[in-house]
């Protein structure tokens, strides 16, 4: 029988949305969007697309960490970029930044807004615990 691993953060958004970081099914872990929380589950960096880039990468380690995988183990991710025409270089090289040589499969979509006030990026993604670390 399989059992299901749950990976939160405990804060408010979690509750009040209704919703878990990720969960594990089998070998896969489904991550949901992660952005520029900080640790107190506070919102950071407003209308700052590559300082919440980089806090939602912490985030992204953050959930890898507590399930024992890396970067090279994510398959596939889906990037959320308000004003994608004027974000798009600085996602690309945040990306390739964050995963170096690895090359999981993404979708990059332009959205006119996102959960929080001055939110300019949110990443989901897939985890296969089966590929190499």
């Amino acid at each position: 029988m399989a059992t299901m691993d749950v990976f939160q953060y405990d804060v408010p958004a979690e509750s009040e949305f209704g919703y878990a970081q990720a969960i594990r099914s089998g070998e896969l872990i489904h991550v949901s969007g992660q952005l520029a929380f900080d640790e107190a589950g506070e919102f950071r960096h407003a209308d700052d697309f590559a300082a919440q880039l980089a806090r939602t990468h912490v985030n992204l380690d953050r959930v890898l960490d507590h399930y024992g995988a890396t970067r090279n183990q994510v398959v596939s991710q889906t990037v959320y970029v308000v004003d994608l025409r004027r974000n798009a270089a600085a996602a690309a090289q945040g990306n390739r930044g964050y995963f170096g040589d690895h090359r999981p499969a993404s979708t990059v979509l332009g959205v006119t807004e996102l959960t929080m006030p001055g939110q300019l990026v949110e990443i989901s993604c897939v985890v296969d615990t089966r590929m190499p670390a």
